[in-house]
């Protein structure tokens, strides 16, 4: 049998429109296809159409800025909660309620709608008009930049979407966050909902305040909202650098293949993915201390009434079981018991404090060192330093019986080292196919 004749292949339109893939010889650039090809073409004479789709420093810019809302939001969120603000707006109306009231009638409509609630009757029942509006504020603005942050990330969205801006795997990836923005909004109204409940009034010793484990799903959604649009942000910026100057990670002279091909750094890239989950992890338990107060117990470190960790029957309380034979012991003193919620927020704290210093030590050994790109080295650094905050941050928050300025510092500094490691992660990241293709047609142009 003869051979199969290339020549017609090679002469048809797909490979003439683009020769950078012709001539890369990989098959994995080859099977993008044409829809993953766009009008573009860099400044080095390729053709205009021989270029596949790689997003402009905007794209990158407008994700980063979206993440900063996310962080603020965040830590309004937390003063929201200290602040003991979260409940003072009994309804959730996502158009009409982006105006607060304009008329002392209007106030003393919402007024008297927050009297209805169980956080007046058992705690709050002598405050005034004035000492309301202070708290509806605090919600009504961590609202109202919720929907801030959904105007500024989908009205961007479908504009790049619309002039073709956006690789074909971005807009799906986006979509997706659009739509966390979105169950936000519900997952907050449904979290709120749960301290304005009239069944907390007949629960003896029951404080009015919202489920534990709604606001952990609420702070856990917005993290990973968070996380998702610094890496793809700051992902964006870095193709788009190494496209236009070669420049990996930092560094124009690092081949990015023989350092993420060398075990010493595919090593290095597990632990920090491991050491990440465990940040996210130990945020996600400060909710629950939040959410329980359990910060206002056991106000000394390292002992916990005076020694390494309470009795076990303290930790373990059959009280807080539910089922007739009271196999949910465990899990509900994990997640209901205030000592235990603590406890298990000091372990993980100090476990990831004592990774991070471990990671931080590891990236400094001349075998790891010489092989870590300049920017990775200095988020492993930023990370060392806010694990070092942190500590100093939730110690004072813990001894001084949670100050409001000072807890709300320390959550924002959970975001902020969760975003030293998620940069970290990044900067040890391949360039994507389209910027690889983008810099070799730099490469090769005459």
């Amino acid at each position: 049998m003869d051979p199969p004749n290339l020549l017609p292949r090679l002469q048809s339109p797909l490979w003439r429109c683009h020769p950078v893939i012709a001539s890369h010889g990989s098959t994995k650039f080859a099977q993008l296809g044409p829809r993953f090809f766009s009008s573009k073409s860099v400044d080095s004479g390729v053709g205009a159409s021989s270029l596949p789709v790689l997003a402009p420093p905007a794209v990158g810019r407008w994700l980063l800025v979206s993440s900063a809302l996310v962080f603020a939001v965040i830590v309004v969120g937390g003063v929201t909660r200290l602040t003991e603000s979260g409940l003072s707006i009994t309804e959730w109306r996502p158009v009409t309620g982006i105006l607060p009231p304009q008329s002392v009638e209007d106030w003393n409509v919402e007024f008297d709608k927050y009297k209805a609630t169980p956080e007046f009757k058992l705690m709050n029942h002598s405050i005034s008009l004035g000492e309301f509006k202070n708290i509806f504020y605090m919600e009504w603005g961590h609202r109202i930049l919720g929907r801030v942050i959904g105007v500024a990330f989908i009205a961007p969205l479908a504009y790049f979407a619309f002039r073709k801006k956006l690789p074909p795997s971005m807009p799906a990836k986006l979509t997706g966050m659009a739509f966390l923005i979105g169950f936000q909004g519900v997952l907050g109204w449904y979290m709120v909902k749960s301290g304005l409940e009239d069944s907390i009034m007949d629960t003896p010793g029951a404080a009015p305040r919202v489920s534990q484990y709604r606001l952990a799903a609420h702070l856990g959604t917005a993290l990973v909202l968070y996380g998702g649009m610094l890496a793809t942000g700051l992902a964006v910026m870095q193709d788009w650098r190494f496209a236009r100057s070669g420049a990996w990670s930092g560094s124009k002279t690092v081949s990015w293949e023989s350092v993420l091909s060398n075990p010493v750094i595919k090593s290095f890239s597990r632990k920090s993915r491991a050491l990440t989950a465990l940040v996210f992890l130990t945020a996600l338990s400060g909710a629950f201390v939040a959410g329980l107060d359990a910060g206002l117990l056991y106000n000394e470190f390292p002992l916990m009434g005076g020694r390494i960790a309470p009795p076990m029957d303290e930790l373990f309380s059959p009280a807080y079981a539910k089922a007739a034979d009271r196999s949910d012991t465990w899990w509900r003193n994990i997640f209901e018991n205030p000592t235990t919620v603590q406890f298990d927020h000091r372990l993980l704290a100090m476990t990831t404090y004592v990774s991070t210093c471990l990671l931080y030590l590891h990236s400094r050994r001349n075998a790891v060192r010489s092989l870590l790109p300049p920017t990775a080295r200095r988020s492993m650094a930023a990370a060392f330093l806010m694990a070092n905050v942190q500590v100093m941050l939730g110690l004072a928050t813990l001894l001084y019986l949670v100050p409001v300025p000072v807890a709300a510092a320390h959550q924002a500094g959970s975001v902020a080292l969760l975003s030293s490691m998620i940069s970290t992660l990044v900067a040890l990241r391949r360039p994507s196919a389209a910027a690889q293709l983008w810099r070799k047609a730099k490469v090769v142009a005459p």
